[in-house]
C-alpha cells in the first residue's frame, strides 16, 4: 500500500474541502479590525503595538487627517479569519518618526518630485524596536509588499518605510528589495543587580562618584520622588503631568504630539503597563516622567517639568527608572532615541534598523548607496561609544 492511499478516501458525493486564498485589504481605522483580532495577532506584551495604544491615538485625533498620520492598515484574511496585520500610515510630513529622512525629502523637492505622501509602518511617536509584521508566514510577505507597492502607486505615495522592526523582520524585508538602514540607541541592561549601589559598584571609581554626587545634589535641593503604578495614577497627577509634558515642547517652540485625552484613554485601557514617577518640592509636584513596561523591559517615554533644577532630569528619567527596574527584576531599560549623555550612566549602544522602499528606481538606488555608506559611520560611532562606557575592569576593587 502506498503512503498516499492510507489517507481517508472521500465518499463519491462529498465535495473536496474548499481552500480559501489569502487576500489583502486596507482599512482606514484600526476599529475596522477590532480589538480581539488585532491583539490576537500582535499580543499585548509590546505596549506600543497593542490595540489599546494605537486605538487611543486614532480615537483622540493624535493620528488622523489633522495630524498627518492617516491610518491605512493592511489586513490579510482567509476564509473570513484575520491572518495577518501590518500597521500602516500615509504621512504628509516626517515628524514623530525618529528615523530622519529630511535630506531625502529635500532631494525629491530639488528634482521637482513630491516626497509626500509616503507610507510608514511604525508605532507612532515611539522610537522603540519591536515586531511590525504580524501573522506573517514566509509566503505572505511577498503578497504584503506587492499590495503596499500597488497602494502606493494608487495613492501617489513616494515610498514605504518600516521603522524599528526586529532584526529578523529587517532580514526578511531586505530579501524583498527594501534597503536596511542602521541606527543606534542606548539601553541599560540589568546584570542581576540587587540595588542601585550594586549597579554603581560595577562602574569605574570616577563615574561612580559622579553619579552619587548627582543623586546627592538632588536630595540637597529637598526634592522627593514617588512612584505610582498605572491604576493608581490620579486625575490630578495626569493633569500636572500633561502640563509638564507640553511645557517641555513649548520651550522648543513646538506643541506635544499627544493630547490629554490620549493619556486618559490609555490610563483606562492599559493601566497595567503604565508607571508615573513624580518629583516634588515644598509639597508641590515640579516634574514627572511617564514610563511603560512589560514583564522584561522598562520603556522611558515622556517627561516634563514645571521648573528646572540641577540634575532633576537625570534623576527623574534615568536614576529613578533604574531603581524601579532593579527593584522589579526588569532586564532592560529602553530609554528612547539619541542621547550620548546616557553612556556615562551605563546605557550601552544597541543597533536599530529601518527598512525603505522608494517607488522611483533612481532614488531607490541612491538611497541604497547612502545607507551602505552610512552603515560604516554607525558602526564606528557605536564602537566609540562603547569605549566610553563607565563599567570597570572586574579586577578593579569597588570603592
Amino acid at each position: 500500500m502506498t503512503a498516499g492511499s492510507q489517507a481517508r478516501a472521500l465518499p463519491k458525493n462529498e465535495p473536496a474541502p474548499e481552500i480559501h486564498p489569502v487576500k489583502a485589504r486596507f482599512v482606514d481605522s484600526i476599529a475596522e479590525i477590532g480589538q480581539r483580532d488585532w491583539n490576537a495577532l500582535t499580543g499585548i506584551r509590546n505596549p506600543f503595538m497593542r490595540y489599546e495604544f494605537l486605538h487611543a491615538l486614532e480615537s483622540t485625533g493624535c493620528t488622523g487627517p489633522d495630524s498627518g498620520w492617516l491610518p491605512r492598515h493592511l489586513v490579510l484574511h482567509q476564509g473570513g479569519a484575520c491572518r495577518g496585520i501590518v500597521p500602516l500610515y500615509s504621512k504628509t510630513h516626517s515628524w514623530g518618526e525618529y528615523v530622519f529622512d529630511w535630506s531625502w525629502a529635500n532631494a525629491y523637492q530639488q528634482h521637482g518630485l513630491p516626497y509626500y505622501p509616503k507610507f510608514v509602518t511604525s508605532a507612532p511617536f515611539t522610537p522603540s524596536t519591536g515586531q511590525r509584521l504580524f501573522g506573517m508566514a514566509g509566503s505572505h510577505l511577498p503578497l504584503v509588499v506587492e499590495q503596499i507597492r500597488r497602494r502606493a502607486e494608487r495613492d501617489g505615495a513616494s515610498s514605504w518605510h518600516v521603522l524599528f522592526p526586529t532584526g529578523e523582520e529587517a532580514r526578511l524585508l531586505r530579501q524583498q528589495n527594501l534597503h536596511i538602514r542602521r541606527g543606534a540607541q542606548f539601553q541599560w541592561r540589568n546584570r542581576d543587580y540587587r540595588s542601585f549601589d550594586d549597579f554603581l559598584a560595577g562602574l569605574v571609581s570616577r563615574k561612580r562618584k559622579t553619579l552619587r554626587k548627582e543623586r546627592r545634589r538632588v536630595g540637597e535641593q529637598d526634592i522627593g520622588f514617588r512612584v505610582t503604578e498605572g491604576p493608581e495614577i490620579s486625575e490630578a497627577q495626569w493633569a500636572d503631568f500633561y502640563l509638564f509634558y507640553q511645557n517641555t515642547y513649548l520651550q522648543r517652540g513646538m506643541q506635544g504630539y499627544l493630547s490629554l485625552e490620549f493619556f486618559h484613554r490609555i490610563a483606562a485601557s492599559m493601566p497595567g503597563q503604565l508607571l508615573l514617577i513624580n518629583a516634588s518640592h515644598g509639597g508641590q509636584d515640579i516634574a514627572a516622567a511617564l514610563f511603560f513596561r512589560n514583564d522584561e523591559t522598562l520603556f522611558g517615554r515622556y517627561w516634563g517639568c514645571r521648573e528646572e533644577r540641577e540634575h532633576l532630569h537625570f534623576e527623574t528619567c534615568y536614576y529613578q527608572g533604574l531603581d524601579y527596574a532593579i527593584a522589579n527584576g526588569l532586564q532592560r531599560f529602553d530609554s528612547g532615541a539619541q542621547g550620548e549623555h546616557k553612556i556615562q550612566r551605563g546605557f550601552e549602544p544597541v543597533t536599530t534598523s529601518s527598512a525603505h522602499w522608494l517607488a522611483n528606481p533612481e532614488f531607490h538606488r541612491a538611497v541604497g548607496q547612502f545607507v551602505a555608506r552610512e552603515k560604516d559611520h554607525i558602526e564606528a560611532y557605536q564602537q566609540a561609544a562603547r569605549s566610553l562606557l563607565p563599567y570597570r575592569d572586574t579586577r578593579e576593587p569597588a570603592s
